[in-house]
Order: structure tokens, then sequence, then C-alpha cells
């Protein structure tokens, strides 16, 4: 897969499928087996298609929403915004003011830039944190590439069977 052919750009609503069908597909690739089946059945997408909606037309914009686009199809997306968000601070007090809430990459993309790419476009270079879960190592291993590295703060999601999710910073 040629990393030329990959562009990345700031969300519209009109992504909307596109960005829901990634997050929904990418939890199926990554989490199936670990968490309920509910985060990623037809349900889950048509819930995603609402939340993704609703987020895309917000004025302002909650933070910075980009997509990869690759064969004029989302392949993947990130967001980044507020560490004052409650799905950032989980009941704890923010390590830093930027946190990276989502970059979800559909498998085949894996291995080909987009990450990164997704990575620079919403958060650069910026001191950041972000809720990682503990067992997917391939993630962990991504961000720590990229300078980020777990600062000890924990939470168990019990909505996520117990699953356990990590900060990371830098």
């Amino acid at each position: 897969m040629s990393i030329r052919a990959l562009r990345i750009r700031a969300a519209s609503p009109e992504d909307v499928d596109g960005i829901a069908t990634v997050h929904t597909d990418s939890w199926r690739e990554t989490y199936s087996g670990l968490i309920p089946e509910r985060y990623f059945d037809a349900t889950a997408l048509e819930y995603r298609r609402r939340m993704w909606a609703h987020i895309l037309r917000l004025d302002p914009a909650p933070g910075r929403i980009v997509v990869a686009e690759r064969d004029g199809r989302v392949a993947g997306f990130a967001f980044a915004g507020s560490a004052q968000h409650p799905d950032a601070r989980k009941n704890t007090e923010p390590a830093r003011d930027l946190h990276l809430f989502s970059i979800y990459l559909l498998a085949d993309e894996h291995g080909a830039g987009a990450g990164h790419a997704l990575l620079e476009a919403s958060i650069g270079q910026s001191p950041a944190q972000l809720w990682v879960i503990g067992v997917n190592e391939h993630a962990r291993r991504f961000y720590e590439r990229h300078g980020f590295e777990p600062d000890g703060c924990m939470v168990e999601d019990p909505e996520l069977n117990g699953i356990v999710e990590i900060r990371m910073v830098r």
C-alpha cells in the first residue's frame, strides 16, 4: 500500500458514515472476544453514526478531528481535544491539557503510515495524554514509538468487562 495515496484532512459532516464504520469495524477487528459485542454490532454502528453526526455539527468543534482517506474512502480517523472532558478525565485529574480521544484505523491500514500521519495531524508534537486498553500491546507500542509512556494511572471499566485502561503521556 502506498503512503502517497493517503490523504489526511479535516473531518466534515459528510464523513459521518465513514468515521462510524471505521470506529465500529476497528473495534471489532481489535477487541472481538475482549469486550461485549454490543460495541461493534449493527446497533453500535447506528449509535456511532448518531454520535459522530452530533460531534461534527458542533460549532465550535470540540477539538481537532481528522480523517485518513485512501481511494476515496475513510480508512481511519483521529480526535483530540481538551483533557477536561469527562471521557478524558475518567474521574482523575488530567496530566496534560490536550487529550487524544481516539485514533482508529482499519486493520489493513496498520503499518502503512496512516496512524503516524493521523497522530501528527491531530496533536503534532504537543504534550498530550490518552487512555489505551492495557492488553492492546499493538497500540501501546505505537504510542511508545511516538514518545508516550504510562504514567501509572489506571482505571477499570466495568462496561468493558472490567478491562483495565492505562493513561499514557508525553
